[in-house]
């Protein structure tokens, strides 16, 4: 499975690298200022070729990535990126501004591999061989001490179960703890992936983390049981008659929540890109060696800074899911004695006992 894995991924992503050619003089004048606001955007952003970075001699070292589209009157075209650098037409299609279009204007449907999408394989291809090494570990040692990367990824996998799943959603939690993790990780791979030089913004894209925020309204609406449902449409404690105005707040709420999981991720991981970014713009902002120390200094603090905030906000957006989860699997005396689960419901099923 892992071979067929990193075949397919080698197929789809096939690298070529590109050594573009040095600009002429003429080329070089007629070229427009350094902007920033648009290199920031470039690189936050999502793209149908992979550039890793940039010689002093204007030199670019770039993956063309595959191109599939599909148009109705003529049908599937599959062909490299590379046809259509520079502002290029081919087979009846160019890039606007990282959208493919059809020069008649007719309808193209982009399944191209985009840089989002290979960052998408590789850090899945990566989360595959991590884990499957993990668990050969506990397969070969079973409850021995761990060693090399299982040992690494314990205290971790254990740090979620007993910290995030039992306590957020009780004793229920073992079902939900495959999902849980893998958006833990998953996320926080991705997130140190992005801060590597070439790495893609991946969990700044806004349809990733919509993904990720469906999945988690998608399992809490699944999971929900009676007592959830009577919560929203009976709220206890409040009067009939304001029932007419609890009932919609509470149904917004059901949507406010995943809706706040996305942009919090969304949000944090592009303004620290765009930070750093921004700090590295000042260099050919003022065209100053002078100032380049310092904006560096910052720059670097800020990358350091970004390595917390990656596992922080995995921490954070599991967090939350598992709370989500456990409001809608929660028992009803559990609600009464306001527990949310795990060691707090179990001490008010023993209360109750007595």
């Amino acid at each position: 499975m892992k071979r067929l894995l990193i075949a397919l991924f080698c197929i789809l992503t096939l690298p070529v690298f590109a050594n573009e050619p040095a600009a002429t003089t003429a080329e070089a004048t007629d070229k427009e200022a350094f902007s920033p606001g648009e290199m920031i955007l470039h690189h936050i952003g999502d793209s149908h070729e992979w550039h890793w970075f940039s010689t002093d001699r204007d030199d670019h070292y770039t993956t063309y990535l595959p191109v599939i589209a599909y148009r109705p009157n003529k049908g599937l075209s599959v062909f490299s990126s590379r046809n259509l650098a520079e502002g290029k037409e081919y087979d009846g299609l160019k890039l606007e501004h990282e959208h493919l279009e059809a020069e008649d204007g007719s309808k193209v449907y982009d399944f191209s591999i985009t840089k989002n999408v290979a960052s998408l394989m590789l850090s899945a291809l990566l989360l595959v061989v991590v884990f499957t090494t993990v668990a050969r570990g506990y397969a070969k040692r079973g409850t021995g001490a761990p060693k090399g990367i299982q040992s690494f990824f314990e205290p971790i996998i254990v740090f979620v179960r007993d910290e995030v799943a039992k306590k957020s959603i009780g004793p229920k939690y073992k079902r939900y703890m495959p999902y849980l993790l893998t958006v833990f990780f998953f996320i926080w791979f991705n997130n140190l992936l992005g801060l590597l030089p070439g790495g893609a913004n991946l969990t700044g894209n806004i349809a990733v983390t919509l993904t990720l925020a469906v999945l988690t309204l998608l399992i809490t609406l699944f999971s929900s049981n009676k007592n959830y449902w009577h919560h929203i449409f009976a709220t206890p404690g409040v009067p009939k008659a304001l029932l007419p105005i609890m009932i919609p707040v509470e149904l917004i709420g059901i949507l406010v929540k995943p809706f706040s999981l996305m942009v919090r991720l969304f949000a944090n991981i592009t303004a620290g890109h765009i930070v750093i970014l921004s700090f590295i713009s000042l260099i050919f902002i003022f065209r100053n060696v002078g100032v380049a120390p310092v904006t560096l200094a910052f720059g670097l603090f800020i990358n350091m800074l970004e390595l917390l905030v990656a596992i922080l906000q995995a921490y954070i957006f599991t967090l939350l899911t598992a709370m989500y989860i456990g409001g809608a699997v929660e028992e009803h005396h559990d609600a009464d004695y306001q527990m949310g689960g795990g060691d707090g419901a179990d001490n008010a099923h023993a209360n109750h006992a007595h």
